[in-house]
């Protein structure tokens, strides 16, 4: 098989990376695609770096044993965690996802943006450095988004226990005066009817998906790996947890989608 028919290979901590895989098939829909959700050790966003490297590089060997071309690493917490290690030790191009602080900063009125994210993206060294780069001079409200993911896994994104946190951890940054709202967790989007309930027509919205999904297709065409077939690509989703709310994700995906249980 020519490396350019391989597919590409995306791994989250869950469910949540289906936001950056829905960008991807969209943008490139040539390409076959392999997904693995680590729902069992969701949420990455409250481990160690030690422990978020590890898991990447369980997910990265899995991806590579499926013959991939390329990894997403559709977590935040795995990318500032862990992508540094993994492009040191595999020869493969992998492409990350971290919070969009820079646009946000680039278009605030207020001067003043907010960041709802993991405990281990907002603790991260990359996420400092980004910080400190871009958002100098403008107010940052940093704020960890506990217990969203675990709810989000167990598909409750339409649940009160949603609303309730997600009304605790945005009505601060309201009182900030933000004009922007940085998701920086790949699980959030899937919240964002209900965070526009909270936040109101005054606030954007920016999450990295598009983003990534372009910087994919950067790289591919870059390396000259874009899919050269013209067959039906075909999708393989994996999940080591109840497989009933990826499902429910991707239940209006009307690709050539395969969903599978791994003990992994």
């Amino acid at each position: 098989m020519m490396k350019s028919n391989q597919p590409i290979g995306i791994f989250d901590s869950g469910v949540g990376g289906l936001s950056i895989w829905k960008e991807i098939v969209t943008l490139l829909p040539n390409e076959d695609t392999i997904y693995l959700a680590d729902s069992r050790n969701a949420p990455y966003g409250q481990k160690s770096k030690q422990e978020i490297i590890d898991l990447s590089v369980k997910n990265t060997e899995f991806i590579l044993e499926k013959g991939c071309k390329i990894i997403v690493v559709a977590c935040n917490t795995a990318t500032t965690n862990a992508i540094d290690y993994l492009r040191e030790n595999y020869d493969v191009p992998f492409i990350g996802i971290e919070p969009a602080i820079k646009p946000a900063a680039l278009q605030t009125k207020t001067n003043a943006i907010g960041i709802l994210a993991t405990q281990g993206t907002l603790t991260s060294e990359l996420f400092h450095n980004t910080s400190a780069k871009f958002a100098e001079g403008i107010t940052v409200v940093e704020q960890e988004g506990e217990g969203l993911v675990p709810l989000i896994e167990n598909g409750k994104i339409n649940s009160q226990e949603i609303e309730t946190l997600l009304y605790k951890y945005l009505k601060p940054m309201l009182d900030k005066r933000i004009d922007y709202l940085v998701l920086g967790c790949s699980h959030y989007p899937f919240l964002i009817p209900q965070i526009k309930k909270v936040i109101g027509s005054n606030v954007s919205i920016i999450d990295s998906g598009e983003s990534v999904a372009k910087q994919t297709k950067a790289v591919l065409t870059k390396d000259g790996l874009l899919n050269s077939k013209t067959k039906t690509p075909s999708h393989q989703l994996y999940s080591n947890a109840d497989v009933t709310t990826l499902l429910g994700v991707i239940k209006d995906f009307d690709r050539n989608t395969t969903v599978k249980y791994l003990d992994f």
